[in-house]
């Protein structure tokens, strides 16, 4: 039985997943999420009450979580990339890495986007700052620690660029990263240049309307 991925192709934490699936040319069934699929939805809902995407079935198997998800790949339907290195000291540096794209880029970018959905009483303009402050904070100390690095573990494309890439692709679109942070802009270009995470952005371009602050005209 193929994997199945309950996911949508715009949303940044499925691009992490997918971007790991394409890698690897992993065979999958996208099973998609939105408004035109409700009996899709009614079985990721019973899948996984907290609604929570990306959601990975595999036979008897339900995955959640897309850092966990990446990981299982690996262990499971492994294939040329490996998403963590076999030495457990530089699987740390990898894991460290995914946790830092997630908790301060994703984590505050999506906080400024989930603010513009909301009605305009109850937005947080305090919040949304507080937002830009950690990805300036997040950016500045990437921008030190990939001055030596092709990727964000190393010299090998790991889970951790699976997490920087939808991370580093739609905060530059929430709070430009600066032309000073030359390094983080370079690493930006070669992720989307990778034709697997070019591959989950093209799969995302039909949504791109749907983008509550406006999608820029690039990318």
């Amino acid at each position: 039985m193929a994997l199945q991925l309950f996911a949508h192709p715009f949303s940044s934490y499925c691009q992490k997943v997918l971007t790991a699936l394409y890698e690897n040319d992993t065979p999958f069934e996208l099973r998609m999420l939105g408004p035109d699929t409700p009996d899709v939805a009614a079985e990721w809902c019973k899948l996984w009450p907290m609604k929570r995407m990306p959601v990975l079935k595999d036979g008897d198997e339900t995955v959640m979580e897309a850092t966990v998800i990446v990981e299982y790949l690996g262990l499971n339907h492994p294939g040329s990339v490996r998403f963590l290195p076999s030495d457990p000291r530089a699987a740390l540096t990898a894991r460290m890495m995914d946790r830092f794209f997630d908790n301060y880029i994703m984590t505050p970018m999506q906080k400024v986007v989930f603010n513009q959905i909301r009605p305009e009483a109850d937005r947080d303009p305090y919040g949304v700052n507080e937002a830009k402050a950690m990805l300036d904070d997040a950016y500045a100390w990437l921008d030190g620690t990939m001055a030596n690095r092709q990727w964000a573990a190393g010299d090998v494309f790991s889970l951790a660029d699976c997490a920087a890439s939808p991370s580093l692709f739609y905060a530059d679109w929430v709070h430009p990263i600066p032309e000073t942070f030359a390094h983080v802009r370079a690493y930006r270009a070669r992720l989307l240049a990778r034709p697997a995470f070019a591959r989950a952005v093209d799969g995302g371009r039909p949504y791109r309307h749907f983008f509550p602050l406006g999608a820029p005209d690039r990318d």
